[in-house]
């Protein structure tokens, strides 16, 4: 069985990256991209999947606020990966307030990706390793 992704960032080159690293692994299937929030909503209610990775900043509507949007009007929720190149703890309290399942930073091994994905898909969540570092010594 197929986990089914969106991929919702506005940078096209980041998108193309991401689709190349996670279809490798024969577990996962790319259903739909997006470029805004705007969009990425609209492509989980006609895909309906079941991981999204999702920038937090876009144009529009961000990806704080399209995850909410998401979670709220969908059952089952899809898990939601909020992606981003800012490691900053406002954006992580910001995501899992929004109900995010994790946290990754865009550094982000490839292998590790497809193993996050993974990781939500089954339920758990998921925050990348500096950051966990960096509440657990809080």
């Amino acid at each position: 069985m197929s986990i089914r992704v969106l991929i919702a960032d506005d940078d096209p080159l980041t998108r193309s990256a991401l689709h190349t690293i996670l279809t490798l692994d024969d577990e996962i299937k790319i259903v739909a991209e997006a470029a805004d929030g705007d969009q990425a909503i609209l492509e989980a209610a006609r895909t309906r999947p079941d991981v999204i990775l999702m920038d937090i900043r876009m144009p529009g509507i961000d990806g704080l606020e399209a995850a909410r949007q998401i979670l709220d009007a969908h059952r089952p929720r899809p898990r939601i990966i909020m992606l981003t190149t800012f490691d900053l703890d406002e954006y992580v309290y910001a995501a899992l307030s929004a109900g995010a399942s994790g946290f990754l930073l865009k550094d982000t091994a490839p292998e590790r990706l497809a193993a996050a994905v993974r990781l939500v898909a089954d339920g758990d969540a998921l925050l990348a390793p500096t950051i966990t570092r960096r509440l657990v010594e809080r």
